[in-house]
């Protein structure tokens, strides 16, 4: 939850007194009792079952969450998880802590937000329940296995039947767990319920259900709704039948939710006795936005038109592997937001919380998928061996815990299902999608839909079951299939990087093809080598022919394992753009490195580099992109010449320039030549002489959960970037914080990211550094040999 909660909260502290919602700060009081708590410090954990089967000896260290103790490895060829899971290791672990529990008299329910794969929870050696599937949110309810005193909690997780995905999952408990302890008559977790059946801005209707356990006689409750600064605005009774309650504001004069203004409020629903003593409490962010969708008006958001730019994101945080801090996940919505995109596909599998949170506070709207495959198997041990008996309750989980997040515009129950052709996965999707319309009536469902032979009609009785159509590499088919079922809404749930023209042109003319979601968004682990490029002598197959050793890493993300935007992403952003742009970039010339190849997902190299030594006098294209009539470049101060941009060009002008060291750079030109927008230069840079160090916050929390992201960029005396430097680049941490990772781009490097030491690839590397919890100064200081060192400092407090 986020900081308007936790605000309002605090101003409520006759009801409810808290010192955190979210993981970065981390209880949750109502009157006395500890409703909610983070439990993440202090686990201890051994690794039982190593990667190769081996049973190992129980010995303990002490860890925090989250946890994944694969990406605490180097790549290595042998790995279990293979090309799919990026070479790295899995197993079998064991997390011990002990819980101390001092009333009986309440029903405490342990919450794990995410632990990789098939968790079993164990209190006193009594098994509380386990759950396969190692995407879900899942809450045991560990009452009757608690005695006064102190408590035995072991959660066992079991990663070792591999392959189990076709991306790297990590392993182990990868996000945050939490102790609910509630009173004999509470709001029932995951059961308040709230929506906005009437969106007009001074005029919207607010509805809220939950349920109540426990005795009811002489229980009422009040509903609240606080603004951003946690100023309450509205307050009203609430209305019991039996355990159900319900309560609605007519007429509430609230700011509407949209990706532009991403309006939070935060509904506050108390429980009180008949002698009006607080019994209960609970808190739930919201926003106030209408979503429609028609082949005729296409997406309509708060009455608007909106053309959907996606991207596909996999649930890594790149080098912390599957750990799932907040502010990762929050970092994470950031690249995507200033990368131009305005929503997101959770391929493929549930999401964090923390992830959505941040959707909901940044404003990107989000397609929220529960399942890759579903009974005919992609990978050995994938979901395939679960879904009959757990597909409901997976699903269920995930409806309940995000159906209040008002960047969520859809739910998905399926990625590429293998058995299209068979009639039974009519009726999966079917039940699938009728129990998302059960729990939540407000939202359409989606699946991906895609085909390996020319039989792709067949798909129309399953697609019938969707409010939208996802179509995965398959919109070449949608002016036929408009034609054959004018009705249909479709939405390119994936596609090439190399398309963007194409698809843009498709979404802009088509009301009926709603949104492309590009795959993908930021470069992922595992999947190794989808969108490579490569050189004559390479590896020359594609990533599902065979592996892509030494290759960990995707490569097809518009923005790069440590954060930087290709020029693909500078080239979408301004397709789909509401304002003129320009932008410059340099094509690796061919045979510089060698004779270049592209994969089936992957983008010519093209790089903010004008550092060619040895190609003087050579041609070498620079690529213009711009949304301008047309273009001018310059080298220093020699004009190369004018070209249009427009969309006959795709946007883009390509000019041939003999390589010598000076400056490129772009003017746009309106439509009588007059120069008046500015391009980003590409300058020729000396030889490496420093380090250059940022950071993308100046402070952190003391909550030992806190992370800055650190750059480490290598720049010539004048201080111009290197481009294709590769000094190696030690980090150091001192103060109070740790140093978690470091990496770089390159995803041949199979140096795992617990390194100090980094080769830096196309000039960066990058670390990743931890809070404590202790206040005071951090020092991070990189060094490299016959280089001037960097130092930064920052603050926790």
């Amino acid at each position: 939850m986020n900081k308007i909660i936790k605000h309002l909260l605090i101003c409520c502290c006759a009801l409810t007194t808290t010192l955190s919602i979210s993981a970065e700060s981390s209880v949750t009081i109502v009157n006395d009792r500890v409703r909610k708590q983070l439990l993440d410090d202090n686990w201890a954990f051994s690794l039982v079952q190593d990667d190769k089967g081996n049973t190992l000896d129980e010995s303990y260290s002490i860890i925090d969450l989250p946890h994944d103790w694969s990406i605490l490895n180097d790549f290595n060829y042998e790995a279990s998880m293979g090309n799919d899971g990026g070479y790295l290791p899995a197993g079998k672990g064991i997390y011990k802590k002990t819980l101390n529990i001092k009333n009986q008299d309440y029903r405490h329910i342990l919450y794990l937000e995410g632990a990789y794969m098939n968790a079993h929870v164990f209190v006193n050696d009594s098994l509380a329940g386990h759950r396969p599937y190692g995407y879900s949110s899942v809450m045991y309810d560990i009452t009757p296995y608690l005695k006064e005193g102190d408590n035995d909690i072991t959660i066992k997780v079991d990663n070792t039947q591999q392959v189990n995905a076709r991306w790297y999952t990590g392993s182990g408990i990868y996000r945050h767990v939490w102790l609910l302890n509630l009173p004999e008559t509470a709001v029932e977790p995951w059961s308040l319920y709230i929506t906005t059946p009437r969106v007009e801005t001074g005029n919207t209707t607010v509805n809220a259900k939950f349920e109540v356990t426990g005795p009811v006689n002489g229980v009422n409750a009040v509903a609240t709704i606080y603004d951003k600064n946690g100023k309450e605005i509205y307050n009203q009774p609430v209305k019991f039948n039996g355990r159900n309650a319900e309560v609605t504001f007519n007429k509430a004069a609230l700011l509407l939710w949209s990706p532009e203004t991403p309006n939070l409020y935060a509904m506050n629903i108390t429980l009180k006795n008949k002698e009006g003593n607080t019994i209960d409490s609970v808190t739930e962010s919201f926003g106030a936005r209408s979503i429609s969708y028609s082949a005729a008006n296409g997406f309509i958001l708060n009455g608007s038109p909106v053309l959907i730019t996606g991207a596909c994101v996999h649930s890594d945080n790149s080098l912390l592997g599957a750990r799932s801090y907040d502010a990762a996940e929050k970092r994470k919505v950031k690249m995507l937001k200033e990368a131009g995109f305005n929503a997101v596909r959770t391929s493929h599998n549930h999401p964090s919380p923390a992830f959505l949170d941040e959707c909901d506070r940044q404003g990107l709207l989000v397609i929220d998928e529960a399942f890759d495959g579903w009974r005919d198997e992609k990978k050995p041990f994938d979901y395939s061996k679960h879904i009959d008996r757990w597909w409901q309750k997976d699903l269920e989980s995930l409806v309940k815990r995000d159906r209040n997040h008002p960047s969520i515009i859809c739910w998905s129950i399926g990625n590429e299902v293998i058995e299209r052709k068979k009639i039974e996965v009519v009726k999966t999707a079917k039940n699938m999608a009728n129990l998302c319309r059960e729990l939540d009536p407000t939202r359409p469902v989606t699946s991906a839909l895609c085909a390996w032979d020319p039989e792709w009609d067949i798909y129309d009785p399953l697609a019938a079951q969707l409010d939208i159509t996802g179509y995965n590499y398959m919109i070449h088919m949608s002016e036929s299939d408009h034609q054959r079922v004018p009705e249909r809404i479709m939405w390119q749930t994936e596609s090439y990087p190399r398309d963007a023209f194409e698809n843009w042109v498709r979404v802009n003319d088509n009301p009926y093809i709603i949104g492309d979601f590009v795959w993908t968004g930021i470069d992922y682990l595992g999947e190794a080598g989808i969108g490579k490029f490569y050189y004559t002598g390479e590896n020359d197959t594609e990533f599902f022919v065979s592996g892509q050793w030494p290759m960990h890493a995707s490569f097809c993300g518009d923005i790069d394992l440590i954060g930087v935007r290709k020029p693909i992403s500078h080239y979408r952003e301004i397709l789909y753009g509401n304002t003129p742009s320009i932008y410059l970039a340099v094509r690796e010339p061919e045979g510089y490195f060698g004779n270049i190849r592209e994969s089936m997902w992957g983008t010519y190299p093209t790089w903010e580099n004008w550092n060619w030594e040895g190609f003087e006098g050579e041609p070498i294209e620079v690529e213009v992109i711009s949304t301008y009539p047309a273009v001018r470049l310059y080298l220093d101060n020699d004009i190369v010449g004018d070209m249009p941009t427009n969309r006959d060009t795709k946007f883009k002008a390509i000019f041939k320039v003999p390589y010598k060291k000076g400056t490129l750079k772009a003017m746009a030109l309106d439509n009588n030549g007059n120069e008046i927008a500015e391009s980003n230069c590409v300058k020729s840079a000396d030889n490496p002489y420093s380090i250059r160090l940022t950071i993308d916050k100046n402070a952190l929390s003391a909550n030992n959960q806190d992370l800055v992201y650190v750059t480490a960029e290598i720049v010539d005396r004048y201080g111009n970037f290197v481009p294709l430097a590769d000094n190696e680049i030690t980090f150091k941490v001192s103060g109070n914080g740790t140093l978690e990772a470091t990496g770089s781009a390159d995803i041949k490097d199979c140096s795992g990211y617990l390194h100090p030491t980094r080769k830096a690839w196309k000039g960066r590397a990058a670390a990743i550094v931890k809070s404590t919890d202790k206040a005071g100064k951090i020092v991070i200081e990189a060094t490299s040999p016959r280089l001037k060192k960097a130092i930064v400092k920052l603050k926790s407090e």
